[in-house]
């Protein structure tokens, strides 16, 4: 195994860890920066404004939710959305996350009352 971290297989899904490890914003931003780049991306790349430490942790709760999976290259930490296997286990919960609508991309809020 060397240095691969452990991940969950399929089976093994949780959807209440999915859910919790989904709860954090900064969590949610990992998983919609990987869907939108498309490839796998190493920990330094994200847009994340958070310690090295902090960073560290949410992705740790995103692999062992299964959500994303961890290999090296080199010396850097890769990060793979393991978008087949969540769809396999939860159909459309990937596509309710990370869809512009539930990123609030493009919403207009309105202040106007109804009443």
């Amino acid at each position: 195994m060397g240095r691969t971290p452990p991940h969950p297989e399929v089976p093994q899904f949780d959807l209440q860890r999915i859910l919790e490890a989904l709860v954090d914003p900064v969590r949610r931003s990992i998983v919609t920066q990987l869907e939108a780049a498309g490839e796998d991306i190493k920990c330094g790349d994200f847009d994340m404004q958070v310690s090295k430490s902090t960073a560290t942790h949410h992705f740790k709760v995103l692999r062992e939710a299964g959500l994303i999976r961890q290999y090296y290259v080199g010396t850097s930490r890769m990060n793979a959305l393991r978008r087949a296997e969540m769809d396999e286990a939860f159909p459309g919960l990937l596509d309710a996350l990370t869809t512009p609508q539930a990123r609030g991309v493009g919403l207009a809020v309105s202040t106007r009352s109804t009443l």
